[in-house]
């Protein structure tokens, strides 16, 4: 016996076509379970189009958005969007600007406004008057710059300043996009690293292993600290580099800072303490399990370790206790201040200049970056320190490069001169019989 028809309403947005009540009349259980299953499926992909259009937002896609003059409702979805992307708390004291190469976009949410905020340089050579969006109390506009584009941006409201916030714009290098024919490595995250040396702590790591690896050749391995914040884009720098034979085949190791049970962070403890404890977790811990998924080579010149701000003066730390077993440092605004000022207040890294002009010249080679605009804190001035420490490189004889732009403490600027950075780190890898 046949079961009795049953008429069912279903609702189904799809985002597409169909916006009105759908009636059905069903006969039979499959089949209404077959248009229920349906109904869901449409309805998950209108969830899952609005997360990724949402997720999308761009410079180049807010300044099609700004430039639709959308209003009521749509204006209100675009002010979400801004907010999603900006940062609620961020857009409400004036958002950092987002960068898509040239095109910047600016954007405030500012309640009770009687006119439109302005973005404005610092020396007063630009002016940008922000858009509102709708009816909403969000502003937003989107501008193109010249590359090597540095300087400090306020937002103005009725007459009133909000800021700073920073400008960085760089041409991005060649060789960080990815290329056709060029062979790609292999990114895996690694388990959770319960570490010893540093008892207590757990952290997530990822490597990175080059196509060209092979069980038989080992391959050179290049560590960066702060390892999430690389992993995305070191990969593809490396792919480049490494098919042109312009460095060896190279494992990468990205390690994030320790994190004790109750979430507090260990980072500064491990890369701003100057001791060998964090090059004994790299070598002790860290490269042992990393050789259990690809072999390592085990001299010094076929290792590199690299970091940002404390990242930076970790990876020398490394180098510097360590010589024997880490011969290139790669630093970005590297933190060579009074960080870990200790009881005497005085056991910081700004020891280091002087300690490289009174210790024998070590086999390491150094490629530096900061910026003019980096911090100046209580822990010391970054642009002076690292500023110091090419001085005091120079005046030690030490094979090293400092590029000093006038950039502020982001990644911005190394990220331009990765490629060129560690051609020049791994220039006479073929010299020096480094094979993969």
């Amino acid at each position: 016996m046949l079961p009795q028809p049953v008429s069912v309403a279903l609702r189904v947005e799809t985002g597409v076509a169909l916006r009105k009540p759908l009636i059905l009349i069903v006969c039979g259980e499959r089949t209404m379970k077959l248009w229920i299953a349906i109904s869901l499926g449409l309805m998950f992909a209108r969830v899952l189009m609005t997360y990724q259009q949402e997720e999308a937002l761009t410079p180049s896609s807010l300044m099609a958005a700004l430039a639709a003059a959308p209003a009521g409702g749509e204006a209100e979805k675009l002010a979400e969007r801004i907010r999603a992307a900006f940062g609620k708390e961020n857009l409400l004291k004036g958002a950092p600007p987002r960068i898509e190469d040239q095109a910047v976009a600016w954007a405030i949410e500012a309640p009770g406004a009687a006119g439109a905020p302005k973005a404005v340089f610092e020396d007063g050579t630009f002016s940008r008057t922000l858009a509102r969006v709708g009816n909403t109390p969000v502003f937003a506009t989107v501008t193109t710059f010249d590359y090597d584009t540095v300087m400090r941006v306020f937002y103005e409201i009725d007459g009133k300043r909000l800021g700073p916030v920073n400008l960085e714009l760089y041409a991005p290098h060649p060789d960080t996009f990815e290329k056709p024919g060029v062979p790609k490595g292999k990114v895996s995250q690694m388990p959770k690293w319960e570490s010893k040396i540093f008892a207590g702590t757990t952290r997530e790591w990822w490597i990175y292993v080059p196509a060209q690896y092979r069980t038989e050749n080992p391959a050179c391995v290049m560590v960066f600290q702060d390892g999430r914040g690389y992993v995305e884009f070191v990969p593809t720098v490396f792919d480049n580099l490494i098919a042109r034979g312009e460095m060896p085949v190279t494992a990468g190791i990205f390690v994030q800072p320790g994190v004790f049970a109750d979430g507090k962070p260990n980072r500064s403890f491990e890369y701003d303490t100057l001791s060998d404890q964090y090059a004994r977790f790299i070598l002790e811990e860290i490269l042992p399990e990393a050789e259990k998924t690809v072999k390592l080579r085990h001299d010094a010149e076929s290792r590199a370790i690299a970091g940002i701000s404390s990242g930076g003066i970790c990876a020398f730390t490394a180098a510097w206790e360590r010589p024997n077993e880490f011969s290139k440092v790669l630093s970005w605004v590297g933190s060579f201040t009074n960080i870990a000022s200790g009881k005497t207040l005085r056991e910081g890294g700004h020891n280091y200049p002087a300690l490289i002009r009174k210790t024998p010249k070590k086999p390491i080679r150094v490629f530096l970056q900061d910026g003019a605009n980096d911090l100046d804190n209580q822990h010391g001035n970054w642009p002076l320190a690292n500023q110091e420490m090419a001085k005091a490189l120079q005046f030690a004889g030490y094979d090293y490069k400092f590029v000093f732009g006038r950039g502020f403490h982001s990644n911005r600027h190394g990220r331009a001169l990765l490629p060129d950075s560690l051609r020049w780190l791994w220039r006479d890898w073929r010299r020096d019989r480094i094979t993969g």
